[in-house]
């Protein structure tokens, strides 16, 4: 490869490792803020009432996952 097409494949490298570094840093922000925001919601709501939630979502999250899909086993010869 010649030298120049070298240097703009380096150029692109660095410039795509600072946005993905930009990206991490808001991923992780975006992870802080919901977190914070749940604790906000579970001292809102009260331990009694909080409990109470997390048990209903998990019946909910019980009924919507699908069954063990049943393998078809046929032998073919």
């Amino acid at each position: 490869m010649k030298e120049n097409k070298l240097i703009l494949m380096e150029k692109k490298i660095e410039s795509l490792t600072k946005v993905m570094q930009a990206l991490i840093k808001e991923v992780q922000i975006n992870g802080s803020v919901a977190q914070g925001t749940l604790t906000a919601f579970q001292l809102h709501v009260g331990e009694d009432k909080w409990k109470e939630l997390v048990n209903e979502m998990q019946i909910l999250e019980k009924k919507n996952q699908p069954e063990e899909e049943k393998k078809f086993e046929a032998d073919v010869e």
